[in-house]
């Protein structure tokens, strides 16, 4: 399903009373942070704060902080039919007709249905401001006292490879020094920031174009981990199941989100550097001030009577961690089909999704679990995860429970743990320097022979089927009440 923009996806929250309007007059300076991060943390609604203090401009936050929102900002009952989508895509079955091969062919064309549609106007180009375009008009938050200023926290970051003009769409922070100027949080790992590093290298000027706002795909879309050569605007038109309608830009030569609520405009000059930070992040830590590039305004677009969308983040449970989960599952088909072996896995929600990952495999041979645990540290982002522990297919990795229990049980310390250096989350406080430390890897399966194991390896305690049926079938005789698990 696609929403035609912001508004209808309210709407639908609405109808699923997934939302509450805030009446009161509210500051974006630490009070929306303070409420939202109540809301948050009991798992309440979205919230529409509709009269932020000093602003006629309403924002919008939570808008996806539950698995229901999650699911319905991508239209869908539940996150697992995109991984059985994504599942049928990539591993389609091996056609034995005529028929057959032309279904498959079909099926591989899909992605390119949903390539962009350039449109000839969109109404985030409704107002239209150049000379004295000012970020002071928008609500745009300070989340926490710590914080070296105010923060743009979702925006779609709209950039091009100088040589192929391939797009890339990312989520960075933006810290607003003024009226004109941000500052464009690349870590150096990520694809924008490639992008500028080579303008960079040719002493050029980037520009840039930052959408806030349209159908939530295309916000999900901006912070998924996608492969460099896949536009995350075509990974939105297959999620939504229709192509994304973009317009062009008013002053630089990119292509927005026709249906975006507010669309800032703008470049980046080669090795221009500002003090950007702090910023109270995911991790539930400051992370610290540091120099990072300069974003500067040419010119502001809005819808008439736009809303803003934020988010904040911030220790753990926040609205960032349901769109991650969702990132677990959709992406979980990827995985598969580069390491096979791997059943399912669980980058638990405390570990801030690069502190911990819990991978379950069907494990065949002798020293496989460190085979797995070294193919996923060279993937993508899956390079930062500070532990990775693995199990046996049969073990539950989403019950913690279970985890710390076979974990406990299934290790023998020296001899299954291992220790690498290389590059770890540039947020992680904790490392010996920034972006470069330690890893830790956990072989918690089942041991083998032919990995130095000679004694017998225990069964499991199990009550026998029979007697599980028989007790089943007396329970509600024995008057027995037990108490609901909390």
């Amino acid at each position: 399903m696609a929403y035609k923009n912001l508004r209808e996806f309210i709407c639908c929250l609405e109808s699923q009373a997934e939302l509450v309007r805030v009446t009161e007059q509210v500051s974006p300076i630490l009070e929306i942070t303070e409420i939202a991060d109540r809301v948050m943390k009991a798992g309440g609604p979205a919230l529409l704060f509709e009269r932020p203090t000093g602003f006629d401009i309403p924002v919008l936050i939570n808008a996806m902080g539950s698995q229901k929102r999650m699911a319905l900002a991508l239209g869908v009952e539940d996150i697992s039919e995109i991984t059985r989508e994504v599942e049928t895509l990539l591993q389609p079955e091996i056609p034995d007709s005529l028929v057959g091969k032309i279904r498959l062919l079909s099926r591989y064309g899909r992605l390119a249905m949903f390539t962009p549609k350039v449109v000839s106007s969109g109404p985030c180009q409704e107002i239209v401001v150049t000379d004295n375009a000012s970020l002071a008009d928008l609500p745009v938050l300070q989340c926490w006292p710590g914080d070296g200023g105010q923060f743009i926290t979702l925006p779609m970051v709209f950039t091009k490879d100088p040589h192929t003009g391939t797009r890339n769409v990312g989520m960075y922070r933006m810290q607003v020094y003024d009226e004109r100027t941000t500052g464009m949080h690349w870590h150096p790992q990520k694809v924008g920031a490639c992008h500028y590093a080579e303008y960079e290298r040719l002493n050029r000027r980037m520009e840039v174009a930052v959408a806030l706002g349209g159908d939530p795909a295309l916000i999900y879309s901006a912070s998924a981990p996608l492969p460099e050569e896949l536009d995350e605007m075509v990974f939105a038109g297959f999620l939504r199941k229709k192509a994304v309608e973009m317009v062009q830009c008013k002053t630089v030569n990119l292509q927005v989100p026709a249906e975006s609520e507010i669309v800032i405009e703008g470049y980046v000059d080669p090795y221009e550097r500002r003090l950007e930070g702090p910023f109270g992040d995911h991790t539930g830590y400051y992370s610290s001030a540091s120099d990072f590039p300069v974003f500067h305004v040419t010119c502001i677009t809005m819808r008439e009577s736009p809303i803003y969308p934020a988010t904040i983040v911030g220790r753990p449970p926040m609205e960032d961690c349901f769109m991650a989960k969702a990132t677990e599952r959709i992406f979980l088909p990827l995985l598969r089909l580069q390491i096979p072996e791997i059943v399912d896995i669980n980058l638990p929600i405390e570990g801030v999704f690069h502190n911990f990952a819990f991978v379950s495999i069907r494990k065949r041979y002798p020293g496989q679990a460190r085979k797995v645990m070294h193919a996923l540290w060279g993937l993508g982002q899956m390079a930062f995860t500070k532990v990775i522990v693995v199990f046996d297919e049969n073990v539950d990795v989403h019950d913690l429970g279970e985890v710390i229990w076979r974990l406990g049980n299934n290790i023998d310390p020296e001899r299954d743990v291992e220790f690498v250096i290389g590059p770890v989350d540039i947020l992680d406080h904790a490392s010996r320097h920034p972006g470069f430390g330690s890893k830790m890897g956990i072989d918690a399966t089942k041991k083998m022979p032919g990995e130095g194991f000679t004694r017998e390896w225990p069964d499991e305690i199990r009550m026998s089927s029979e007697v599980i049926a028989h007790i089943d079938e007396i329970w509600e005789r024995l008057g027995i009440q037990l108490p609901t698990p909390r």
